[in-house]
């Protein structure tokens, strides 16, 4: 089910709330309105409506005055006194490579900017002189999915004013004085709160980072080289207001005790690295509430299970009474060792007992996925791809998993807010990939993925009566400017964030099932036909893209994982669950008596069934069958065992 949804990182903190630089992300855009205007000649770029009530005719007049211009964005900008600006698309690429792989100097006299995006531009090597000089009231500078690299030239700062900053999916290899995010003394960045470094080639962090930027309360580090972390990041006051930290997906070998003089860090994801230890000093961090160590090859055995399995609260406390994570002395570890000799005997009589055996005590940790080859299942599910969206939306995988309980209690929200952030996150708000997720009892196959004119394309959105693509487009649309004039400011949310996606496609992408009827048009919404209920436990996944194949696989790697992480919490964590009047209507007959213990743990263990769907051309021959032999590799790596 598509849902409104920063950067790449890999759902660090589960299904928890998202971390304070995605707010901040979110809030600087909805702050800014990036709504698009009619399309320009020769580009893509999109410059935000000053009046909310400003009709399509004088902005059709406006971009038709610019054609001739080489940057007729940047003149509308100035004339009208804009805020913000976005600039992304083909036309933007084709026009920096020609300036030398530079953004145009003219962008850096329009000092009234408060929000400068430049995203998806493969020829942006650097941004160019004059942007600190230029920009001096710049609030939020977003320069994701772009080839600056290996280091910038000239650096950034200073910015006085900055306080959020992405540059994830570059190039970046390292920031040295000079060539990175701007000077120490004075600081640079005095006002930055979110810095968003995921995606890149970081072999190392510059040294002078806490006091270039000495007010950071996020920072991303995700996906990057790192090895270690500079000392100085760690010196006591260095960074007192940093309270979320991810450097997951690196090779970071050892984590220095120091870390405890973070006194406001709230959350920790290091999941992923080469970590051997964890020092015990970590628990003395007054605030943290989240940990991730996932993925480490811990030399403590206990806690490398307590890890992937326990509360954040039961490895601080492990930790903190001396546990083996880091050692604060062989007196304090009394406590513990005695806790090991007391599980060890449980264990001896269970297993004298019969109850439990040696690898049900070492797997009780990991999650498990079975995959079924499309030959095992008995109604395989086949998605066809016409030619046509080859020039719209041309890549597309899909699965069905089997098995979730999204009954009880929060189950089903908790699924709802994790695909969110995917959303967010590995989507990069849905301009990489969109994720859909069916009720699979209610989809009836073969499917047919293709386009229709928006005219012609008819759905039933979620929430809504049946309407025509082209009509529900510019509903979304009325809606964004009565929602702005109530909020008295340039304001959207939801799906009204998505609506320029389809800017200047003359035919709109959507999969359709064998009744002829559309349960999906990506990137906007799906059908209210397959909505997902708490008594679904079988799904239909899709994910779509316009970008790559190997997106759609990485983000159902994702999906699927989160998937495996959700149940296996909703399994093991008692909750009661209520249905709706409507979802009780779903069920036929009485609801199935209430599980034993006993089998909702031994459900806690049961796999996850995920069967492949194959996708083929209009002739029948198989273009991507999902999962593979090389699919969810990365994920079977970590902490889930993949039977196949």
């Amino acid at each position: 089910m598509e849902r409104t949804s920063q950067p790449r990182p890999t759902a660090p903190f589960g299904g928890r709330p998202a971390p304070l630089w995605h707010s901040l992300w979110r809030s600087s855009v909805r702050a800014c309105s990036l709504w698009p205007l009619p399309a320009l000649a020769g580009s893509d770029a999109r410059v935000p409506r000053k009046h909310a009530g400003s009709g399509c005719g004088s902005g059709g007049a406006m971009a038709a005055a610019a054609v001739s211009e080489p940057w007729p964005e940047l003149e509308l900008a100035e004339r009208e006194r804009r805020r913000e600006l976005l600039l992304t698309g083909p036309g933007l690429e084709e026009r920096v490579r020609a300036a030398g792989g530079r953004l145009p100097p003219r962008l850096f006299t329009l000092p009234l900017l408060h929000y400068l995006e430049v995203s998806g531009c493969g020829s942006l090597r650097e941004p160019g002189p004059g942007l600190a000089q230029g920009l001096p009231q710049l609030h939020s500078l977003v320069l994701r999915r772009n080839a600056l690299g290996p280091g910038l030239s000239p650096e950034l700062g200073p910015l006085p004013a900055l306080r959020v900053l992405d540059l994830s999916g570059n190039a970046l290899e390292a920031l040295p004085p000079g060539q990175g995010l701007g000077p120490a003394d004075p600081p640079g960045l005095p006002q930055l709160q979110s810095l968003n470094l995921s995606g890149n080639r970081l072999r190392e962090l510059p040294a002078d980072l806490a006091r270039c930027a000495p007010r950071l309360q996020t920072l991303n580090l995700t996906g990057n080289c790192l090895d270690s972390f500079p000392a100085a990041l760690f010196r006591p006051g260095a960074l007192p207001l940093l309270s979320e930290l991810a450097a997951a997906d690196n090779c970071l070998r050892e984590l220095s005790p120091d870390i405890a003089h973070l006194a406001s860090l709230k959350t920790l994801d290091l999941s992923n690295n080469q970590l051997s230890e964890i020092p015990a000093e970590l628990a003395d961090c007054p605030k943290l509430k989240e940990i991730n160590f996932r993925g480490n090859k811990l030399k403590d055995r206990r806690l490398e299970k307590m890890v992937s399995g326990c509360q954040t609260r039961s490895i601080l406390e492990y930790l903190r009474v001396g546990g083996r994570g880091g050692g604060r002395g062989k007196g304090k570890a009394e406590g513990p060792e005695k806790e090991e000799g007391r599980r060890r005997r449980r264990e001896r009589k269970k297993k004298e007992s019969g109850e439990a055996g040696e690898e049900d005590a070492d797997g009780a940790g990991r999650l498990l996925l079975r995959v079924l080859h499309v030959s095992e299942s008995p109604a395989p599910l086949t998605v066809r791809v016409s030619p046509e969206v080859r020039d719209v939306r041309p890549f597309l995988v899909g699965a069905v998993v089997r098995g979730m309980d999204l009954h009880a209690g929060s189950a089903l929200k908790r699924f709802l807010t994790s695909q969110t952030k995917l959303h967010e996150d590995l989507c990069e708000k849905r301009t990489a990939a969109t994720i859909a997720t069916h009720d699979l009892s209610a989809v009836r196959g073969p499917l047919l993925y293709t386009t229709r004119p928006p005219q012609d394309l008819k759905i039933i959105p979620l929430g809504r009566r049946e309407v025509k693509a082209k009509d529900l487009v510019r509903q979304l649309q009325q809606e964004a400017e009565e929602h702005r004039k109530q909020k008295k400011r340039q304001n959207v949310s939801g799906l009204h964030r998505y609506l320029h996606l389809l800017d200047g496609k003359e035919n709109y992408p959507c999969l359709v099932d064998a009744d002829g009827d559309v349960i999906s048009f990506p990137p906007i919404t799906n059908s209210e036909k397959t909505k997902i209920k708490k008594t679904t436990s079988d799904l239909f996944l899709e994910v779509t893209s316009a970008t790559s194949l190997q997106i759609c696989k990485d983000i159902m790697d994702a999906l699927i994982l989160k998937m495996a992480e959700l149940n296996k919490y909703t399994l093991e964590n008692k909750e009661e669950g209520s249905l709706s009047d409507t979802e009780a209507d779903a069920i036929s007959g009485q609801l199935a008596a209430p599980r034993t213990s006993s089998q909702a743990e031994k459900d806690a263990h049961s796999p996850l069934v995920v069967e492949q769907v194959r996708v083929v051309d209009e002739e029948g021959r198989l273009k991507v069958v999902y999962p593979s032999k090389t699919d969810l590799g990365t994920v079977a790596a970590s902490h889930v065992t993949v039977i196949r």
